[in-house]
């Protein structure tokens, strides 16, 4: 299976999520999150920065748990934009 290219919406969605995340994070530093979430610090830097837009499901899960933000809010900032849903869907 080859995977398609991210649409313009879906990066920017990406960059919304990444932008919540580090938000939630507020004064913990990133090792100390990304070592409870259990993930590389590394990682955690990518998907706040939005160079990794489309996060894994898991990751979103440990993430939500550990910064005590909850899936639903996440999937609001990340679906927040309409035209989303449809380049998601393709």
């Amino acid at each position: 299976m080859v995977r398609q290219p991210l649409a313009p919406e879906q990066i920017e969605a990406g960059r919304r999520l990444g932008a919540a995340l580090r938000n939630a994070r507020a004064g913990r530093s990133p090792v100390e999150v990304s070592l409870a979430a259990g993930m590389s610090p590394e990682t955690l830097r990518k998907i706040e920065t939005g160079r990794l837009p489309t996060p894994a499901f898991g990751t979103i899960v440990r993430l939500s748990e550990v910064l005590g933000i909850s899936l639903s809010e996440l999937a609001g900032v990340w679906s927040a934009d309409p035209a989303l849903r449809e380049a998601s869907c393709q």
